[in-house]
This record gives C-alpha cells, sequence and structure tokens, in this order.
C-alpha cells in the first residue's frame, strides 16, 4: 500500500464500520489475491492491477488523504489509528514491496518502466522507513489532533445536507481518535519517543482553542454558520442542532481528557533533549529522513557545509543591495531598520492580505512568459485560522481538487502584524501561489495518462525544491524592483541556506537550540518570533526543512546545464514544462529526463 507522507495528512482517526467497512474489507481481499496472483495474470497486469487496488486501500486507509484529493468515499470516517490499524498497514507496505520484487521488470513496456521504478522506490523507502516509530509521535505544536481536525473540516465540501451530515460524523470521530493517539504517545513515552519539551509548550493553549462555552464558536462547525440556501431550512437547522449537541456531548469531553493527558503526562514526561540523534536509533532515524526528504545520498554533514557555503555566497549579495540603499551602518543595524521602521509593516489585517492580494494577480499574467502549460484549478489568497496562527510559520499552501469542486490557498499568517514586513511578501507569495506550490502541484493533479500516485504531490526535495526556485522567478516577472523587496527575496534564500546550517546542526552535530536561533539572528532578517517559530519546526520535524535549498540548488543547475549545451535553442517555456511535465519525482529521475530531454534536441 502506498501511503501518503505524515505531512500530506490532515487528520487521523477510527475507521467506521457499514459500506465504508464493506468496501475497506473488499479492497484487502483483493489486495491478497493479487500477492497470491490467484487469477495468473502476467507481471504488467499484476503492476496495473496494484496501482488499482493500493489507490483503493489508501482511499480507504487514509480518508483524509481521499478529503484532499476530492474523492467521495471515507468522508464520514477517518483514519484507524488503533494498534490493529497501525499493523496492518505496516504489513501491508512489506506485502507491497514484496510483490514489486516478484514482478519480472525487464517484461514491463518501457512506459511502465518508469512508472515501475518510481513506485518501487517509494515504497522501498516506506519499508526502510518501518524500523522507526513514527506513529508514537502524534502531537507537536504543528499538527495532531488539536488542529487537524478543525483543519479537515474546514476542506470539505458543505453544500447538502449529505456533506455536512459527513462532517458530523468526523466529529463523531473525534474522541475514539483522540483515545488511540493517547494510547500511542503513552506507548512513545515508555520507548522514549516523544517530542522535546520546547515542542510542546503551546499545545495545551491549542487545546483550549478548541474549547469553547457556545458551540456555534467552535473552529469545528464553521461550516455550520453559513449552510446554503439550497439546504432545506428546517434540515439545517435540524444539522446545526445536531453538529452543537455533538461538540458539546462527544467533542468537548474528549478535548478535555487530551488536555489533562497533555498537561500531566505528556508534557512532564517528553524529553529535553532537542535532536533527533537523542531518540532510540536516532541518528540512523535523522539519515533516513534526510534522505527521503532530499532524495539524494548527501550525508548531514555534507549538507552542513552546503549550508555554510550557500550562506557566505547569499550574505555578500544582501550586502551589496545594502550598499545600494546609501544606508550607513552595520548588517544587523540594517535588519534592525528593517525590523523596526513602520513603513515596512501593515496596521491592520485586512491591509496585509490586500496586498498579498494583488501581489498574486500581478503574478498570473506573468506565468505565460515562463510556461506553456498552465493548471485549470484557480486558487485563493486566505488568513491562517486564529486557533492556529500563533504557532504556525508565516505562510502554507493547501491543494485543492477539480474533483470536489475545491481551489488550492495560499494561507498567510497575520498575527502579530510587527511580525510580517512588507519586503518579504512578494518572494513569499511567488513561493506559496504562483509560480511556486499551486502551479506546480496543480499541474501534477492535472497530468494525464499517469498513474495515481504520480499525480499527487511527494517528494519534498522537488515540491519545495521548486517552490524556492519559484522565488528567484521573481526577477524574470518584474519583481523585486525595489531593494528592499530584493533584499526579502534574498532574506527567503538565506532562510533556506540557514535551514542546512541549523537542521544538521541541531539533530547531528549537537547544536543547542539557542544556538540555532543566533545563527539565524545574525545571517537573516527574519523577526525573532518568526525565527523561534522556524527553528522549533525544525525541530520537531527533522529533515524536512532541508529539502528547499537542496532541490533548488538541483534545478538551478539543470536549468544551467541546458542552457549552456543548447545553446539559442534553449527555450525556458519548454524547459519548465519539461521539468512539471512528470509531476514530482526524486532529484536523480528529474536529473536523468532534463539530460535526455537536452540530449534529443542536439
Amino acid at each position: 500500500m502506498i501511503a501518503p507522507e505524515p505531512s500530506d495528512v490532515e487528520a487521523n482517526s477510527h475507521a467506521g464500520i457499514g459500506v465504508e467497512e464493506s468496501r475497506r474489507l473488499s479492497a484487502w481481499a483483493a489486495f491478497g489475491a493479487l500477492t497470491a496472483n490467484a487469477d495468473g495474470l502476467s507481471d504488467e497486469q499484476r503492476l496495473q492491477r496494484f496501482y488499482a487496488i493500493s489507490y483503493d486501500l489508501a482511499m480507504l486507509e487514509y480518508p483524509e488523504f481521499a478529503t484532499g484529493l476530492g474523492d467521495p468515499r471515507g468522508q464520514d470516517r477517518l483514519t484507524d489509528l488503533s494498534q490493529d490499524g497501525v499493523s496492518r498497514r505496516r504489513q501491508a507496505t512489506k506485502a507491497s514491496l514484496a510483490l514489486l520484487e516478484s514482478i519480472d521488470r525487464s517484461s514491463l513496456a518501457d512506459s511502465e518502466r518508469v512508472n515501475y521504478d518510481l513506485l518501487r522506490n517509494m515504497v522501498q523507502t516506506q519499508n526502510d522507513g518501518l524500523r522507526f516509530p513514527q506513529e508514537l509521535l502524534q502531537m507537536n505544536q504543528m499538527s495532531g489532533p488539536q488542529q487537524d481536525l478543525s483543519s479537515l473540516l474546514a476542506m470539505m465540501p458543505g453544500a447538502t445536507a449529505a456533506q455536512l451530515q459527513n462532517q458530523i460524523a468526523r466529529m463523531e470521530a473525534l474522541p475514539s481518535y483522540i483515545d488511540q493517539s493517547i494510547v500511542l504517545m503513552r506507548n512513545g513515552l515508555e520507548a522514549g519517543v516523544m517530542p522535546p519539551k520546547i515542542a510542546l509548550r503551546d499545545v495545551p493553549q491549542q487545546i483550549r482553542n478548541q474549547l469553547v462555552d457556545d458551540a456555534s464558536k467552535s473552529p469545528l462547525l464553521k461550516g455550520f454558520a453559513d449552510i446554503p440556501a439550497t439546504v432545506d431550512r428546517l434540515q439545517a437547522d435540524a444539522l446545526r442542532q445536531r453538529a452543537a449537541e455533538v461538540y458539546r456531548k462527544h467533542v468537548a469531553p474528549a478535548y478535555e481528557r487530551l488536555l489533562e493527558f497533555t498537561e500531566s503526562e505528556y508534557l512532564p514526561g517528553a524529553r529535553e533533549s532537542i535532536a533527533a540523534r537523542d531518540l532510540p536509533d536516532g541518528e540512523a532515524w535523522y539519515a533516513h529522513n534526510v534522505a527521503v526528504r532530499t532524495t539524494t545520498d548527501l550525508t548531514p554533514p555534507q549538507i552542513h557545509d552546503i549550508g555554510l557555503a550557500e550562506v557566505k555566497r547569499i550574505r555578500s549579495e544582501m550586502d551589496a543591495i545594502i550598499e545600494s540603499t546609501g544606508f550607513e551602518g552595520s548588517f544587523q543595524d540594517f535588519l534592525t531598520f528593517l525590523r523596526t521602521d513602520p513603513r515596512f509593516y501593515h496596521t491592520s489585517a485586512e491591509d496585509l492580505m490586500r496586498e498579498y492580494r494583488d501581489i498574486a494577480k500581478r503574478a498570473d499574467p506573468e506565468l505565460t512568459k515562463l510556461f506553456g502549460v498552465l493548471p485549470r484549478t484557480p486558487y485563493g489568497v486566505i488568513a491562517v485560522p486564529d486557533y492556529a496562527a500563533p504557532s504556525q510559520t508565516t505562510a502554507y499552501y493547501q491543494r485543492g481538487s477539480l474533483k470536489a469542486g475545491r481551489p488550492g490557498y495560499f494561507f498567510a499568517n497575520t498575527y502579530a502584524l510587527d511580525t510580517r514586513p512588507r519586503w518579504e511578501m512578494e518572494a513569499l507569495t511567488l513561493h506559496e501561489a504562483v509560480p511556486g506550490h499551486h502551479l506546480q502541484i496543480a499541474i501534477q493533479q492535472e497530468l494525464e495518462g499517469l498513474p495515481w500516485f504520480r499525480q499527487n504531490p511527494s517528494y519534498t526535495g522537488f515540491v519545495e525544491g521548486w517552490g524556492l526556485y519559484s522565488e528567484s522567478l521573481g526577477e524574470e516577472m518584474g519583481f523585486y524592483r525595489d531593494p528592499y523587496s530584493k533584499f526579502g527575496q534574498l532574506t527567503y534564500e538565506m532562510w533556506r541556506a540557514i535551514r542546512l546550517v541549523v537542521d544538521t546542526g541541531m539533530h547531528y552535530l549537537g547544536w543547542s537550540r539557542e544556538r540555532a536561533i543566533d545563527f539565524f539572528k545574525e545571517n537573516a532578517g527574519k523577526s525573532e518570533h518568526d525565527i523561534v517559530v522556524e527553528v522549533d519546526r525544525y525541530i520537531v520535524w527533522p529533515g524536512q526543512a532541508l529539502a528547499y535549498k537542496i532541490g533548488e540548488l538541483k534545478i538551478k543547475e539543470l536549468r544551467a546545464y541546458a542552457t549552456d549545451a543548447l545553446g539559442e535553442k534553449f527555450d525556458i517555456r519548454a524547459f519548465h514544462d519539461e521539468v512539471l511535465g512528470n509531476g514530482a519525482v526524486p532529484l536523480s529521475v528529474l536529473e536523468a529526463n532534463i539530460r535526455v530531454w537536452v540530449e534529443a534536441q542536439l
């Protein structure tokens, strides 16, 4: 079975019974028959059957993932986090790898060999990861039951009574999920697998943000506040009442149990160390995360050195920008100026969001200069929900779905306006919206003729590498004309270079949290609030932040190679279409694809 990456799953919980359970059991039966090749299929037929069955199982075992893709199955359920559920999916990964190993690659058509290689790599990576009990890490300041269900429900459609009933059903599933999560976290405490204490400091308040006296004010019930007129009024009233009742009788008590567990057991039992290497088998676990996120064989020390070199290079460019402004003073003086001068900050969330949307509108028409293929899925620019904003990073992207009739969304953080400078807004918008995440992910989702696992975001090195590379396209799109905005773009590039240094520093080389924060302060124009939030993010997602710079460097390297090799034949639109035209792939596969593309034109 091909599971989504942890970051792609917005929430988890228990499986239900009935029709959906029957479908799930049927899919497992089909998987068992396929692994035994009960029907005597050829290798290519088995592979094609596996594509279909693995999709069914992924939708049924991870219904939150199905919501993200717009698949209608399991929308009244959440993922089963019981021990049986965890064991079942672990065994499926092992069985999937054995099935793929039994297929003779040489018997496949050329086009299928590419799919096979990518699928084999994906499942092999998942199988390698079974060594590490990731399921025991259920909650931190970035994600967990205290936030994920609200995000999931906000993503779900609510135009019909049946769709609203699905939201209620998922609220009804929450108590079981929380109980299952607590069991896993207790197991983690016993096994020495838990987050650092510093990463849990905001979690009690995050839980309290879900506990309200007036049920209608709960973030979970947002979809019931303005039910469309297409739903019968009496039925709408009944659904609102039922949702409020479920919240009061089931959801709120479950969150209270989670709060009690967090404050009385989890926080006191959490580890003081921040390093991933200090977890059981931690050095190998971190190395695995690095390999998965970067899709390279680079070691932590090698990545650390790349980061130091990039910090030095970018710093020289930042110094040149400072000189061009006529500013008199040190680098730190200039950073203080950027962080404190009122001209660089909005005084209202509305004005901040208005400027983000203006930047996005200016970016849209410039895309045709750089891309031949553009997606059909639209996107919007909205604020990070208030209940999550204090502990969330500056921005993030949530993918859309044409199937579900849902646009993609660039979420911008409006918390603490004095930490949201205007000079960073152009780079941030280009990264999260277009030509960054929205464009890349929407194109991938709309690709035709590819198996399902190639139409969905994966391979962080590619996805985030593209996002960072997209920031550099701003100059070709008419952005960064103001020196402060250009400094902002360099600040964001520096931010990703610093990640290579501090992530490996904390998790592999023994750096303290304070040393990581200080290194950030010395070299980047980010606010202290943003720096602290970022460093704490790296602490709980070891290796994830490395993907951005490593991926960007590879894409830039390949663009330089193609430009040099093709000379006057080089077409930037065709290059970008080739990079994006196969979906997200490991960086080694991307390089092979681009070299074949170049050779075909010589």
